[in-house]
């Protein structure tokens, strides 16, 4: 997936505009897993038949995520759905923006290089996103103390 540009909303009667990214950094190429691509796969077959339904009233913006008539969709509609699926689930309350803190806490629980996950969310430094994530990196210290404590409590046997 390609990042490009990013939506804002202006107020004062202007609305929702797409704009260009933040920072270079923030222009970017994402990799998927396959499980996503099959699932953004079936979106866009959705998609082009919304398209062909519309017609030549279809905003051409190149957008992935559109309403059903091809325009851009409200951040704030996002986040009221959101709450109202989390709600439905039984699952506790929080900010459609707390999903992407997800997808740096994963890879980061997992032993990816700062460095990587600096460039998935387009950080400009890896400064911000060590700064940011400091509480999953002193987590992930801690287990590796008590790993090595375990390790000089029960050394293998040889």
């Amino acid at each position: 997936m390609t990042i490009r540009q990013t939506l804002q909303y202006i107020p004062d009667g202007v609305g929702l505009v797409l704009a260009p990214t933040k920072t270079i950094n923030s222009e970017r190429r994402i990799a998927l897993p396959g499980s996503c691509v099959d699932v953004l796969t079936e979106h866009r077959r959705r998609h082009e038949g919304e398209r062909q339904a519309i017609g030549a009233l279809w905003p051409e913006t190149g957008l992935v995520f559109t309403t059903r008539r091809g325009g851009m969709i409200n951040p704030a509609d996002v986040s009221r759905d959101f709450k109202a699926l989390l709600q439905r689930a039984g699952l506790r309350t929080i900010r459609f923006h707390d999903l992407r803190h997800s997808c740096a806490s994963f890879p980061l629980d997992q032993g990816v290089d700062l460095v990587v996950i600096e460039e998935l969310l387009g950080h400009a430094h890896s400064s911000i996103t060590a700064d940011t994530y400091a509480h999953v990196r002193l987590r992930l210290r801690r287990g590796a103390i008590e790993r090595m404590g375990d390790a000089l409590d029960d050394p293998p046997e040889t």
